[in-house]
């Protein structure tokens, strides 16, 4: 059993990525809520733990673990001895997880990000960013919906690490004004996850102010504020 598990984290996909998986995984655990607002994870004290100043990060006792990858692995290494989440390490299925979950952090996350920078937080307003990174963002959606319009889940038969993975940043979809049933198979797999206990109160770590309804409202007024403004691109 975990001993003395803190998540310092925020509400984003990455953030929720952690979270999720020490709900599924009924670890106990503290939450320290880095505020990305106000620059907490810069803060001296927390480079210590994280020297890229990002978050999420947890420490396991004395022992600092970063990058929401790697928390995800280190916890199922280490608290998943029955696979709930997760395949044994060396089989096919471990592997398969492995790929999904790279996917994840090296294109859904990296493309979904720029593009909610460059539709909703921008300074200046790049009709060339928007569309280069929304049209990214559609098209490894598009991937996802080649394994889920046939299987439930990413990786072998159950839901795992990969799923957590991906389904952290899609949820977002309607930010970017993207319709997912666009993607019937990746619709149903938002759906089908969404509704797991572990996954409602993980997307709650730290616990939000706001209501869903008014974070649509935030959304809609950022989107509103860069679509006001002259496109900067140089033709």
């Amino acid at each position: 059993m975990a001993n003395d598990l803190t998540l310092y984290s925020f509400g984003t996909p990455n953030g929720f990525k952690a979270s999720i998986t020490l709900e599924e995984l009924n670890l106990p655990y503290k939450t320290e809520k880095i505020d990305i607002t106000k620059n907490i994870q810069k803060e001296p004290w927390f480079l210590e733990i994280n020297p890229n100043g990002r978050i999420p990060a947890i420490k396991d006792g004395d022992f600092r673990v970063f990058e929401s990858g790697a928390i995800m692995l280190y916890l199922v290494d280490k608290y998943d001895s029955e696979h709930k989440i997760s395949y044994p390490h060396g089989s096919g299925e471990y592997y398969e997880m492995l790929g999904w979950l790279m996917f994840q952090m090296g294109g859904i996350g990296p493309m979904q990000g720029q593009a909610n920078h460059f539709l909703a937080m921008a300074k200046v307003r790049s009709d060339y960013a928007i569309e280069r990174y929304v049209t990214e963002t559609k098209r490894l959606y598009s991937v996802l919906e080649s394994r889920l319009a046939s299987h439930d889940w990413l990786a072998g038969d159950k839901y795992t690490l990969a799923d957590i993975a991906n389904f952290a940043w899609v949820r977002g979809a309607p930010n970017l004004l993207i319709d997912l049933n666009e993607w019937p198979g990746v619709k149903k797999w938002v759906d089908r996850i969404s509704a797991r206990e572990g996954v409602q109160r993980g997307i709650n770590v730290p616990p939000s102010t706001m209501t869903p309804e008014q974070m649509k409202g935030i959304w809609a007024n950022m989107r509103n504020k860069i679509a006001s403004m002259e496109n900067t691109d140089k033709h």
